[in-house]
């Protein structure tokens, strides 16, 4: 049987379908590059345009001169792989499970009271990341640098790996050989990793300039080792320290970072790209402590204070976001999942929970409604040890297992070993000096009651188990001997 179909119904159908291609077209024409730079215990205050009185960071003071900065912004965590774990999924630590960097304990046996959360080291396959979501809008997509969630991002939406294993740190330092890094097989000698990477960046927009493409630079730098770019190692020697910061290797470092945006962008730029690319900045945790300093922030890497999840970040959208603009808006590190889906004109999964909101409204000049960010930390990172810990905290733990929310100017901790609870204002007091937990008992318990629906709400694991190696003469002898040799 043969069918007919009516002229005027197939005249209709055809024009739909050019109508769909063609604002889809529309669509893809639209929707800007975006060069995503996302460092590694980079420091709040590790810019120019945060207020280093040492590192030299002239592009990145531009580009954010150019955009919009953050000054409330955070990292999901206080270290490397439950941060970008919460970056790629969107998703709160207890969603995911990625709590710390592996799963072994850490610290001393003698020192911890309570039995850690291993969770999981490797972030499942079965989780879209934003990046699939992007690549599946037509999107090139690009991996560049540090991953750490597995041995390969490319399962993960990316359609290129440079250098990215489960590895945290350059496993030959930044100069080569680089090992077996995926594409650094033959890095130029003597090129310090950091310019290899916004090289091979360079050539990957090159190559995708036609197309829509999201390169995410996840740079090893400024992760330890600490170790000079030696071009301009000198320079920084001969360079009168700040009050702030002084270390003449942290900021070559710094200024290699700095280099290799500013040929990042004079490549877009050559290629006509400059306003059709979004430039978005991020760290993954606060500085490390023993090379940079946040004041005035307490705390560093590795700590729930603000010093170790605060972070510097900002977006530049050229015809969106107004330049020169600040925000002092509480942001976290689940919000760009949704945000890089709307700036690329994509919608939310309804069957993937998303714990971050979208920051476009921001980045148009608007508002977002008051909500509350959470960390839940059920583990322990060791001190740094040495002369190098904290004033009047903890000598043998950067951080023991902790739950923290933070709700409009207030800030709220719970230790999970004791119970106790710090409230702090950081409108009035960033510096995170004064508990007012007992001055202020009916915020903090409303705190306290968000946060374990919070964790109810996420399933969020809790230690509790007592851990039968813990020696509590043993701890107290190495907190004596530690407060001995200061």
């Amino acid at each position: 049987m043969r069918l007919v179909i009516n002229p005027l119904i197939a005249c209709a159908i055809s024009l739909t379908l050019f109508w769909i291609h063609s604002s889809i077209q529309a669509n893809a024409a639209d929707r800007p590059n975006i060069l995503f730079v996302f460092l590694d215990d980079f420091g709040w205050r590790d810019t120019g345009y945060m207020g280093s009185d040492f590192y030299e960071t002239p592009c990145l003071d531009r580009l954010a001169k150019e955009g919009m900065t953050f000054t409330q912004a955070y990292a999901c965590a206080a270290n490397c792989a439950p941060s970008r774990a919460c970056l790629l999924s969107g998703q709160y630590t207890p969603r995911h499970e990625i709590y710390n960097v592996g799963t072994r304990p850490r610290g001393q046996a003698s020192h911890r009271r309570l039995q850690h959360i291993p969770g999981t080291k490797t972030l499942r396959e079965d989780i879209p990341t934003w990046a699939h979501r992007l690549q599946d809008a037509g999107y090139k997509t690009a991996a560049l640098g540090k991953w750490h969630l597995s041995q390969d991002p490319i399962p993960y939406g990316f359609d290129l790996n440079v250098g990215g294993t489960h590895a945290g740190s350059p496993p030959k330092g930044y100069y080569p050989p680089h090992g077996k890094a995926p594409g650094l097989e033959n890095a130029p000698a003597n090129e310090f990793l950091t310019t290899t990477l916004c090289k091979r960046a360079c050539r990957f927009i090159e190559k995708e300039k036609e197309s829509s493409w999201f390169v995410y630079l996840s740079l090893f730098a400024v992760h330890t080792p600490i170790q000079a770019k030696k071009d301009l190692l000198s320079k920084y020697l001969s360079k009168e320290p700040g009050a702030l910061h002084q270390n003449a290797k942290m900021a070559s470092m710094i200024q290699a970072v700095d280099d290799g945006v500013s040929l990042i962008m004079d490549r877009i730029k050559t290629l006509g790209l400059n306003e059709k690319t979004a430039v978005v900045f991020f760290s993954d945790n606060g500085g490390y402590g023993p090379a940079t300093d946040m004041h005035p922030l307490k705390g560093y890497k590795g700590t729930y204070y603000e010093g170790g999840i605060r972070v510097p970040f900002f977006i530049k959208w050229p015809g969106v976001v107004q330049a020169g603009s600040t925000n002092q808006t509480p942001i976290i590190g689940v919000d760009l999942y949704p945000t890089f889906l709307k700036m690329a004109g994509l919608k939310p999964s309804v069957d993937h929970i998303l714990d971050g909101v979208s920051l476009v409204p921001l980045l148009r000049g608007g508002t977002l409604a008051q909500r509350s960010l959470y960390w839940h930390f059920p583990a322990y990172l060791q001190s740094y040890g040495g002369s190098y810990v904290m004033e009047q905290q903890d000598p043998l733990f950067r951080s023991r297992p902790v739950g923290v929310i933070r709700e409009g100017d207030w800030k709220l901790m719970e230790w999970f070993e004791t119970g106790e609870l710090e409230l702090y204002h950081l409108k009035e007091d960033v510096g995170e000096s004064t508990n007012l937990s007992h001055q202020f008992p009916a915020i903090t318990r409303r705190l306290h009651e968000s946060m374990q629906a919070w964790r109810r709400e996420t399933n969020a694991a809790i230690p509790s188990v007592a851990n039968p190696y813990f020696d509590a003469e043993q701890e107290k002898a190495a907190i004596v001997a530690f407060s001995k040799n200061q």
